[in-house]
């Protein structure tokens, strides 16, 4: 082949390849094309199910879509009912709830390609929507919230006249807030364990505990199986005009091999370990599964007062959790002997001093077990109560009965406690420390339980 074929060999390679590219690109428009003549309705979502909790203060309603959805909702009275209709969607299966809160009954119906969803309700509610994205274990939903204004109303005078009261010689109160709950379930053990069942019976057992406690007295964030965004949480708290606040969680690590109890208190610089890190980046997230803050405004204005004022209640918040944590180690497995610190959101209450508990991680088999075994429960809540009821002992709020007592205070010994430190630590003398507790020395003993007389 002479160089002039092989020049016009080339050269119709070339215009061969620009005609195949051309044709490939035509290939694919027209697929587009024919894509787009494709009827909508083999292109619907579908509404997978309907979730519904009642708590104190709304009514939530999860719609579980296989896709992004656009909707329309909106309200009707005589009777009162919330109506939405969402486009291009069809019904997966019949939809049945049981009545629940202010949702009395659910009925569905459709037109053309749009599915119509109506909530009959109880009572006229205020109605809040919004759509949420896949995360863990769920798909795309459409989140529907019922609040009874006249309910809110009424709780909130309650509150101003409870905070107005004065009482002399009170309980001490403490806020339980038991993780989770709702259609956010926490952590899930390889058993099948959810965290926010675990975690709120703890929740109740530690309540009995100190409601039988002379001068103590304990409340719930959540008393049912609902969710409560952490601010809420914080505001049910000095609600509650609460002493302490004390979160249970009982959550998963990616290393199933990690075990036992921690304490946490608040972190602005950044976590003490590893797992303080992942604990605290997921449970933070679970507002993305449960919660979602709809005021905006307020809760950014919530989030920079509570952050201003913060400081102010961390040296008691380290004291409860080093008498918690002292308290379980004596008593149970504990992953770390020294308290933790975590950026989570249900500890940035600026006036309640605030402690986490992971009471165990139920990613751990043994763990897991031990979160459901009566014994094993009692142990970790009766270790919980004695840590809890030594911080009032040690540092009594003015006006209670605790503080009344007077002479019953009481200090564990912990490492690098010196008797002359504990002395100063509680304005007393150091004879007189000495005289109660029948000391011949100075020698003291990591646990044991020291008397402090009054000062």
């Amino acid at each position: 082949m002479t160089t002039r074929q092989c020049l016009v060999h080339v050269s119709w390679i070339r215009k061969t390849q620009q005609i195949h590219c051309r044709l490939g690109v035509l290939a694919r428009s027209v697929a587009a094309v024919l894509m787009l003549s494709v009827p909508l309705s083999t292109l619907a979502a579908e509404l997978e199910g309907l979730r519904v909790w009642a708590g104190p203060d709304k009514t939530r309603a999860v719609l579980d879509l296989s896709e992004p959805v656009a909707y329309k909702l909106f309200t009707l009275s005589s009777p009162d009912r919330v109506v939405v209709d969402i486009d291009q969607t069809k019904l997966s299966e019949p939809i049945k709830v049981d009545p629940n809160g202010l949702l009395s009954a659910v009925r569905t119906g459709r037109k053309d390609n749009t599915l119509r969803v109506v909530l009959d309700l109880a009572s006229a509610a205020k109605t809040q929507s919004f759509l949420l994205p896949p995360t863990g274990q769920y798909g795309h939903r459409l989140v529907i919230d019922l609040s009874d204004g006249q309910k809110t109303a009424s709780k909130s005078v309650k509150t101003v006249a409870q905070v107005l009261g004065d009482d002399k010689n009170r309980d001490v109160v403490v806020a339980i807030d038991p993780g989770h709950g709702g259609e956010d379930p926490g952590a899930i053990g390889s058993r099948g364990s959810y965290e926010k069942k675990v975690v709120y019976q703890l929740a109740l057992d530690l309540k009995r505990r100190i409601d039988k406690e002379p001068g103590m007295r304990a409340e719930l964030t959540r008393t049912g199986d609902y969710y409560v965004d952490h601010r809420r949480r914080m505001e049910l708290a000095r609600e509650m005009r609460a002493d302490l606040f004390i979160s249970l969680h009982a959550d998963s690590f990616h290393d199933s091999r990690v075990s036992g109890s921690s304490v946490y208190v608040l972190s602005q610089k950044g976590a003490s370990s590893e797992a303080a890190q992942w604990l605290a980046e997921r449970e933070n997230a679970a507002d993305l599964v449960g919660g979602v803050s709809l005021d905006d405004k307020d809760g950014m204005l919530a989030a920079v007062l509570l952050d201003l004022s913060q400081s102010a209640t961390m040296e008691q918040s380290t004291e409860a959790a080093q008498s918690v944590l002292q308290h379980l180690a004596s008593s149970v497995k504990v992953h770390r002997k020294r308290v933790e610190h975590a950026a989570f959101i249900v500890l940035k209450s600026p006036d309640i001093p605030s402690v986490l508990v992971e009471t165990a991680f139920i990613s751990n088999p043994d763990d897991e077990r031990r979160l459901n075994d009566n014994a094993s429960r009692d142990k970790m809540v009766n270790a919980m109560f004695a840590g809890v009821r030594n911080y009032f002992y040690q540092e009594p709020p003015e006006g209670t009965w605790i503080a009344a007592q007077g002479g019953a205070r009481s200090h564990i010994v912990s490492n690098g406690d010196t008797l002359s430190g504990i002395a100063a630590k509680h304005r007393v003398s150091l004879a007189k420390l000495r005289a109660v507790n029948d000391l011949k020395t100075d020698r003291l003993y990591v646990g044991s339980v020291l008397k402090i007389p009054t000062s």
